[in-house]
C-alpha cells in the first residue's frame, strides 16, 4: 500500500509509527486547528509550519481541506483564521457533560456573592481546559473563556488536579514540563513543585499567589466524582491588590468549599 507523503508525521519520535490504524493526515489537520490561539488568531502557512513542525506543503493541504469544510478561511488569501464552525467540534462534548452543562448557575451565584471571577476546568494532557466560567471582571491580561487552556503546573486548578494524579502519570508529566518563570514568584523547580503538590493534596486546596501573572491570586479546590476521583477543579480569581491571601483563606475558601459540595452532586 502506497502512503501519501502527507500521511507521514514529521517527528522521528512518532509514538504511532507502524500503527496501521492511525491516520496521520487527520492528526495533522487537528494539529493545524490547535495552532490557532486567542493570542494568535491569524496565522500564515509558514507560521503554522514553524509552530507545529509540519512541512509547509502539508500545512497548505490541511488548510485547503479545512477551508473547503468551513473550519478556516483567509480573507487576504495568506493569513488564516478559524470560522465559527469549529465550535461544533466541542459543543457535543460540552452538551453531554453534566458538570459543564449544569454548573453555570452555581458558578454565577458564587461569582455574584463574592464579586469575583469563578471557573471550572478539567485536566487535558499537560494543560487545564476551561469548561465553565462566570466572570465579574477581567483580571488577567489573557482573556479567559470556555475552551481556554493554561499550563496545569502553574495554575491553582491544575495543581489540585495534578495532586490527585497517580504517581506514574504525575511523574510522566513532571518529566515533560518546562518550568517557565512567569513572574518572580513562580515555582522554579520540579522538586519544589512536587513538594507543593503534596501539600495541596493534604490541605485540599491550592493557593496560587501571583505565580502565573502579577496581580492575580487564585484559590482552587478539586471536584470529585462518585468513585472519589478528582475529575475537575473549581477556582476563584481575585486582584491581589484588593484581596489578601489571609482573606482568601478566611472569606473565600469557605464559600468555595460550599460550592464544591454542591457541584459534587452533579458528579454522583
Amino acid at each position: 500500500m502506497t502512503r501519501h507523503p502527507d500521511d507521514v508525521l514529521s517527528s522521528d519520535a512518532d509514538p504511532f509509527k507502524g500503527d496501521p490504524n492511525f491516520m496521520a493526515s487527520l492528526a495533522r489537520g487537528l494539529e493545524v486547528l490547535q495552532a490557532f490561539t486567542p493570542q494568535r488568531p491569524l496565522l500564515s502557512i509558514s507560521q503554522i509550519s514553524q509552530k507545529t513542525g509540519i512541512p509547509r506543503a502539508a500545512v497548505r493541504r490541511c488548510l485547503y481541506t479545512l477551508g473547503k469544510l468551513g473550519f478556516v478561511y483567509a480573507e487576504d488569501g495568506k493569513n488564516f483564521q478559524l470560522r465559527p464552525r469549529v465550535l461544533s467540534l466541542g459543543h457535543a462534548w460540552l452538551a453531554s457533560t453534566p458538570l459543564a452543562r449544569s454548573a453555570q448557575p452555581v458558578l454565577r451565584h458564587l461569582s455574584e456573592m463574592l464579586n469575583e471571577s469563578c471557573s471550572i476546568a478539567t485536566l487535558d494532557g499537560d494543560d487545564i481546559l476551561y469548561i465553565a466560567r462566570a466572570s465579574s471582571s477581567r483580571i488577567m491580561t489573557i482573556d479567559l473563556d470556555i475552551g481556554s487552556r493554561l499550563p496545569a503546573w502553574a495554575t491553582s486548578m491544575g495543581r489540585v488536579l495534578l495532586s490527585h494524579q497517580p504517581e506514574e502519570k504525575l511523574n510522566d508529566m513532571l518529566g515533560r514540563v518546562t518550568m517557565i518563570r512567569y513572574t518572580p514568584q513562580t515555582v522554579d523547580s520540579v522538586s519544589k513543585l512536587r513538594a507543593l503538590l503534596k501539600t495541596v493534596r493534604e490541605q485540599g486546596y491550592a493557593l496560587n499567589d501571583q505565580e502565573l501573572e502579577m496581580g492575580l491570586r487564585s484559590l482552587a479546590v478539586p471536584l470529585f466524582n462518585a468513585q472519589g476521583h478528582a475529575v475537575a477543579a473549581l477556582n476563584v480569581g481575585v486582584h491581589a491588590a484588593q484581596v489578601s491571601t489571609g482573606e482568601m483563606l478566611d472569606r473565600v475558601l469557605p464559600e468555595l468549599q460550599k460550592a464544591q459540595h454542591e457541584l459534587a452532586l452533579l458528579l454522583r
